[in-house]
């Protein structure tokens, strides 16, 4: 079986796009982690496939699978290169363009330097947003936002904000973000026992009130070059401890993202870029993937 694939990528952060309103395409974990493979498969971060809705007001429906395999409930570097893929490849004229995810509707808009808005939907910041058991844990409130303080396995302590933007986020605030423990934290926070869906683990030097470095390792993919949902978090738990203020410019490794949020609802507005179109024989590349 062969699919028509699109690699694009938002800031770095890269993606798979797969049509799935023209052709047949049965996703699943084993051709999820074949496809994103970076030395057996195409290589991604994540695969997004593009479907027919199911939601009356949903002019498509959008999926992400991570490199592990697993589907996830939102991407907002993905949500950029969907609308991109969607009208390069002329499915759809709509603009503002409405998406169905796992969690419900986001719009996003196309402009015409070719950047994309997305209207992110609910933000939440209880611990049953984020699927966290924090019995037992102490907590300290600064300005609206609750910090949980968090033993990892290593013997270290982080004071994490919790922001549930459709994906989990735990967000910690750190000195330099060049020197900071991702690569030591970022797992073990990522799969801590306490995260009942495991999380997003993001790290945030905040430079001046309207500006921020951020590195995130994410659920199933690692640290990536950027993160849509784990910027917004990121901004919206800087405003909340009263350190930023809106629109919060973020710096990632792959590029800038900008992010407006009024105390309700989150934009994000950043580029996506198509780099390249193939075939690949799906069940070929399945059958010859390392067990």
């Amino acid at each position: 079986m062969k699919w028509h694939f699109t690699k694009m990528h938002g800031v770095g952060n890269d993606f798979i796009v797969l049509d799935g309103v023209r052709q047949s395409i049965q996703m699943t974990p084993e051709r999820a982690r074949a496809l994103a493979h970076r030395h057996f498969g195409i290589g991604a971060d994540q695969i997004l496939l593009v479907e027919d809705p199911s939601h009356p007001e949903a002019h498509f429906r959008y999926r992400i699978f991570n490199a592990d395999g697993s589907e996830v409930e939102h991407c907002g570097n993905g949500a950029r290169c969907f609308v991109r893929f969607v009208h390069e490849q002329k499915l759809s004229g709509h603009n503002p363009l409405k998406a169905e995810i796992a969690t419900g509707l986001i719009t996003l808009t196309e402009h015409d330097d070719h950047t994309v808005s997305v209207e992110m939907g609910q933000t939440r910041f209880s611990p049953e947003a984020v699927a966290f058991d924090v019995n037992g844990l102490s907590s300290k409130q600064i300005a609206q936002d609750t910090v949980w303080t968090l033993p990892l396995d290593n013997g270290d302590t982080v004071a994490l904000s919790l922001v549930g933007i459709s994906n989990p986020h735990a967000v910690q605030i750190v000195d330099d973000i060049q020197t900071a423990p991702v690569e030591e934290q970022g797992p073990l926070i990522e799969s801590h026992p306490r995260f009942k869906n495991r999380v997003n683990a993001g790290f945030m030097q905040v430079l001046n009130p309207q500006e921020i470095n951020l590195r995130v390792y994410e659920r199933g993919a690692g640290e990536t070059l950027a993160c849509g949902t784990g910027a917004c978090a990121a901004a919206v738990a800087g405003i909340r401890r009263g350190l930023l203020q809106s629109p919060v410019l973020v710096h990632t490794r792959g590029g800038d993202l900008r992010i407006h949020y009024d105390g309700q609802s989150i934009v994000m507005t950043g580029p996506a870029t198509t780099v390249f179109e193939g075939i690949v024989d799906i069940d070929a590349l399945v059958n010859t993937f390392p067990k």
